[in-house]
């Protein structure tokens, strides 16, 4: 059953450290990952505005999970937790 992990941008502190994390090639390789969303139109209907979303889809959990931690995608993470605040889990699709 496929999974998918999404992040929610709450709140941007260092645009610089973002925009190294978006630079880093690597952090998807290796994974059997879609980019099903990436910071699209948002339209918040419940709950305190965004300023981002990413779906990221897997063939399930385990893959999931891998990938988020992956020693490739913790190095790169690092300059994301240092950017902004995130919401992020997974969850099963049907």
């Amino acid at each position: 059953m496929s999974a998918y992990i999404i992040f929610t941008r709450e709140e941007t502190l260092d645009q610089t450290a973002l925009d190294t994390y978006s630079k880093i090639p690597d952090k998807l390789q290796g994974h059997p990952v879609t980019v099903r969303v990436g910071y699209g139109e948002i339209e918040v209907l419940e709950g305190p505005p965004i300023e981002g979303v990413v779906v990221l889809e897997f063939p399930d959990t385990d893959a999931a999970r891998n990938w988020y931690h992956s020693p490739a995608y913790q190095a790169a993470a690092q300059h994301r937790f240092k950017g902004a605040r995130y919401r992020g889990f997974i969850v099963q699709g049907m």
